[in-house]
């Protein structure tokens, strides 16, 4: 299963790649990943004008788009939108940071599943 990471670089800017969560056979149940350890759960809704200038992500989280989308720019210039089934590990909590912008005016539903 690939996640997309958020994560800073040694140049002090947000970056994305793709990382493969690896899924055991587990019968009939289907595939799992191991069991991760969290430290919480945040239910989040956002507005349609829900715009965020440069900034970090308070914590180590998983996000997991419920529905709606976001546009997220890191320090290059290359936007990223996430929506519905998708999941982010966010991990850029120092350096410059990252923008989250709304998609087509429309509030956006999420999970944020702290690590930290």
């Amino acid at each position: 299963m690939k996640i997309t990471r958020l994560y800073t670089g040694s140049d002090n800017e947000s970056h994305f790649e793709e990382i493969e969560i690896d899924l055991e056979d587990a019968g009939d149940i289907g595939h799992l990943s191991e069991k991760l350890d969290a430290t919480g759960i945040i239910f989040r809704r956002t507005e349609p004008d829900y715009n965020y200038t440069w900034h970090n992500a308070p914590q180590r989280q998983y996000i997991i788009m419920l529905d709606g989308a976001v546009d997220v720019e890191i320090g290059d210039g290359t936007i990223r939108r996430f929506s519905t089934g998708d999941v982010l590990l966010v991990e850029d909590t120092m350096g410059r940071g990252h923008i989250s912008r709304a998609v087509n005016n429309q509030p956006r539903t999420s999970v944020f599943v702290t690590l930290d």
